[in-house]
């Protein structure tokens, strides 16, 4: 994909109070530059000044990655294991004119050390968190941006329809997360947007459970929540299944989370308030006497975070969608010793309404 990073820096450079913005590795400075670097015990630091510069505080040995893209213009301040990080801080602080300033930073990935780092060259450098800002910037997902999320869809629900295929009861929770990694793979998915969460029985009831060596049995619940990658971004599916025939409370279940999820899709759009497509789903879901039972948010903002603050669909939050903005429909319903059901869609906003970007079936028996 064919980034305009120099847009995207300008869009960074118009928050204002701050002397210059400092991200470390993760998705802004992956978002912002393209560098797909990690956080490690050695810090990197990228710094973007008013000026239009942008300079990186980096290893000598990453050095490479930053020469292979002369497109950022970066300029560099190297530190060696031997010499250590601490000269290229004060190197950058001093030669960047940020002694005495305010440094923007994202209090969601700034680590204290590195925080500590910069005040013990220059105490009366001061810090403003601009976390919110940032992910301000990357909730309107441009075209190219949707276009890898839909591909990553597409390939991982290929990839759940082949697996499906081949569940039987007997199988282990574990056993079905891991035929899905694999076929994830083997559709071409870049490795796993999280690890894939397999729960049959009761314990689908728990929303933020794990897999387990539990055999799948047949006539109960089987909930998969996944999702596969492509460069950067991710799908996040949950379906519901039942491997024979569910019982009535079941179906039941499964009916009112579907019609909760279809709620939700339809009140969503531009200028919409996000807690009103919460209050949509959850408004289904307690009129039919699962409200206790519904116990998380209807869905959560998604891009090269997993979970992205902006937009937040949940209870009480009057900011309005905008154009642009990605997010999942999630609404769920666990009553426990039973089982739980979820039905996870991936959407976005457009001008006029909304892209349901997500299309693998929504029934209950496979």
């Amino acid at each position: 994909m064919q980034v305009d990073y120099r847009a995207r820096q300008d869009r960074l450079r118009q928050i204002n109070g701050v002397d210059a913005i400092a991200i470390v590795p993760g998705a802004n400075m992956r978002y912002f530059t393209g560098l797909n670097l990690h956080l490690s015990e050695r810090p990197i630091i990228a710094l973007f000044t008013p000026d239009g510069a942008f300079s990186i505080i980096i290893p000598e040995l990453e050095v490479p990655q930053i020469n292979a893209r002369p497109d950022l213009e970066a300029r560099t301040f190297g530190w060696s294991d031997t010499s250590g990080y601490m000269g290229a801080f004060e190197a950058a602080l001093r030669d960047l004119g940020l002694t005495g300033g305010t440094l923007g930073v994202d209090g969601f990935t700034m680590r204290v050390s590195e925080w500590l780092a910069f005040q013990s060259i220059d105490p009366t450098l001061k810090v403003r968190a601009v976390e919110r800002e940032l992910v301000q910037i990357r909730a309107r997902k441009m075209p190219d941006e949707i276009a890898l999320m839909r591909q990553a869809i597409q390939l991982s629900e290929t990839a759940l329809a082949n697996v499906l295929a081949r569940i039987e009861p007997g199988m282990t929770e574990r056993q079905i997360a891991a035929q899905l990694s694999e076929e994830l793979s083997a559709q071409g998915s870049q490795g796993n947007a999280f690890g894939p969460l397999v729960q049959s029985g009761p314990n689908s009831a728990l929303p933020h459970g794990s897999t387990s060596d539990r055999p799948l049995g047949a006539d109960e619940f089987l909930l998969i929540d996944y999702g596969g990658l492509v460069e950067g971004y991710p799908a996040d599916i949950t379906r519901t299944f039942c491997l024979g025939t569910p019982s009535a409370e079941m179906q039941k279940m499964y009916d009112v989370v579907l019609a909760a999820n279809r709620a939700a899709v339809a009140a969503a759009g531009p200028d919409v308030a996000m807690g009103e497509v919460d209050r949509a789903a959850r408004a289904v879901i307690e009129a039919a006497g699962y409200g206790p039972y519904f116990i998380h948010r209807t869905g959560h903002g998604l891009g090269l975070d997993i979970h992205e603050p902006i937009p937040q669909i949940a209870a009480g939050v009057e900011d309005k969608l905008e154009p642009g903005m990605a997010f999942t429909i999630e609404p769920g319903i666990y009553v426990p010793g039973l089982g739980g059901v979820r039905i996870e869609d991936n959407v976005v906003v457009t001008d006029t309404g909304l892209d349901v970007l997500t299309t693998f079936p929504r029934t209950l028996m496979r």
